[in-house]
């Protein structure tokens, strides 16, 4: 199976109140620790944002929303859209401990599955989930009728929930899901 991984680098920020993707952890920015774990496992890696400048020193493929303003749904779509592959891990910009252990398990459980979505700690993470390309037209007829929401999507899709990590470690997972949003999550994950 021939993944690709993806980062989306949308959002405006608001909580944080700075590009959040940018701050530093480990003297690296945020979103260094997501591009490097999704290349151990990925064939190619690609960054979806508006802000292209902002991300050149990452040196890897670029793309904008096609759908602009319309939000994470408008970022996978686009991220399906230009991949060359079957199939996509998502991350979000501001999960910078995402493992690689985790996004395995989810893709060895991916069978027929159209997705397959972590659960942790009974909140479900669509945005760390793996998808297939054939979804890429549900999901924008679902922009196309201006419905944003990534959940809507699995109303219309074959989607496995995952919440049994099996053998990955209990701090591996805390860490993996782990999101910054505002300035005392960064300042938390200074110290994870």
């Amino acid at each position: 199976m021939q993944v690709n991984g993806i980062v989306l680098a949308g959002g405006k920020s608001s909580r944080m109140g700075t590009n959040k993707s940018l701050l530093p952890i480990d003297g690296k920015p945020s979103i260094t620790h997501v591009t490097n774990e999704l290349k151990k496992f990925s064939q190619q890696t690609a960054v979806i944002t508006n802000d292209p400048a902002s991300y050149t020193f990452l040196e890897l493929d670029m793309y904008s929303d096609r759908y602009e303003g319309m939000g994470p749904l408008a970022g996978i779509e686009a991220g399906l859209h230009y991949s060359s592959a079957d199939v996509c891990a998502f991350a979000a910009c501001d999960m910078p401990f995402i493992d690689r252990k985790v996004y395995r398990l989810l893709l060895q459980s991916m069978g027929s599955y159209d997705a397959v979505i972590p659960v942790y700690d009974n909140k479900m993470h669509p945005l760390a989930g793996v998808y297939r390309k054939r979804v890429l037209p549900r999901i924008q007829n679902l922009l196309d009728d201006d419905q944003r929401k990534v959940r809507t999507l699995f109303r219309h899709i074959n989607v496995l929930y995952v919440s049994d990590y099996k053998n990955i470690p209990s701090h591996v997972q805390e860490k993996h899901f782990f999101n910054m949003n505002n300035r005392d999550q960064y300042k938390e994950a200074k110290h994870l």
